[in-house]
């Protein structure tokens, strides 16, 4: 059965810094199981401005089994973002799209996971760590910003600190402050001499990492280069987009491709012109498709080719096992072949 948007009404809003907020909400006992998340997991929030429907995905901030919060950072000229850290209140109503995202624990127990966030890139892994140390295992978390005001969940941080101090390892990076821990940017450099000699590298089962596409991906090659052993990452964008995924599957010659949209049972035919993406083509005739973030990062669009092929401009979302059984990200896809079937109920 496909995710279906409710609303929810917002019990409890906390400041977390100058430029974030907290916010949880009140699941009523029906909805319980549609909502219970695993740690790592993310929210879809709509509302209308001004006639336009705007969507954002925002990182559930628990560990599991704790109340639904999620973490809401300003970004410049955010249209949701300054909503909710202005304008949204406690007793208010939210349009919300139950928990996705397959950025979580790995179903074998690993006896020490390793984390590297910078900014609000600490929002699952806040909720990925503070499970893991309830469930017994080690984490050693490397959490680069600006300075100590700009930290998001700090006392939440200093307590897993206080209750775990033999399991959890905690070192923050701050570039301007000079009597951090580690003072300076997270870089390259930085980051290895951290790892190489700060933590218990060897120990460490599995990483995770979060935060701007530059962290992300530098973090990656570091870890990399030193042989960690499995790596998983969760982009958070504001300003630039990721660089275009390469591709030998040439685009679809001028003529437009004809797109068969299965959704709830119900299937549509819609014209897709050349350079057009499936997602914004569909929408056309379907506007109850899922989507959220248009970015390549969330997956809510996902959807399985059953029939035909596509190009995918970016993928920051979709495991390899899930390409592998044909599943794509409809708001980065173009037709590749005259004829096409997406199905988003498979």
């Amino acid at each position: 059965m496909r995710r279906q948007f409710h609303r929810l009404t917002v019990a409890g809003i906390d400041r977390l810094t100058a430029e974030s907020v907290a916010v949880t909400f009140s699941v009523p006992a029906p909805l319980g199981g549609e909502f219970a998340f695993r740690a790592g997991q993310h929210l879809t929030l709509r509302r209308d401005c001004d006639g336009a429907d705007v969507r954002r995905s925002y990182s559930i901030c628990s560990p599991e089994g704790g109340p639904l919060r999620v973490a809401i950072k300003a970004v410049p000229s955010g249209v949701f973002s300054s909503f909710a850290l202005a304008g949204l209140g406690v007793g208010d109503e939210v349009e919300v799209l139950p928990p996705l995202g397959t950025f979580t624990l790995a179903a074998e127990p690993v006896a020490h996971y390793g984390f590297v966030a910078a900014g609000s890139g600490i929002t699952p892994v806040f909720s990925l760590a503070a499970t893991a140390l309830a469930r017994g295992s080690a984490c050693t978390l490397v959490y680069g910003n600006r300075g100590s005001a700009s930290v998001m969940f700090l006392d939440e941080l200093a307590d897993l600190k206080d209750r775990y101090p033999t399991r959890f390892q905690l070192i923050h990076v701050l570039s301007q402050e000079a009597g951090a821990l580690a003072p300076g940017r997270l870089s390259a450099e930085s980051l290895q001499r951290i790892l190489q000699g700060a933590v218990p590298f060897g120990e460490i089962g599995a990483w995770y990492l979060c935060g701007p596409y530059g962290l992300v991906t530098m973090a990656s090659e570091v870890l990399a280069a030193l042989g960690a052993p499995a790596i998983h990452t969760e982009l958070f964008f504001v300003e630039e987009s990721p660089p275009a995924v390469t591709s030998a599957i040439p685009m679809a010659e001028a003529n437009s491709s004809k797109v068969l949209v299965r959704l709830d049972g119900r299937e549509s035919l819609v014209d897709v012109s050349p350079g057009e993406r499936i997602l914004d083509a569909a929408l056309r005739i379907r506007p109850e498709l899922p989507f959220a973030c248009k970015g390549g990062v969330c997956s809510t669009c996902r959807a399985r080719v059953t029939d035909g092929e596509v190009r995918m401009d970016r993928n920051y979302a979709l495991e390899p096992s899930e390409l592998a059984a044909g599943y794509v990200l409809t708001c980065q896809s173009h037709p590749v072949t005259a004829e096409l079937t997406v199905d988003y109920d498979a």
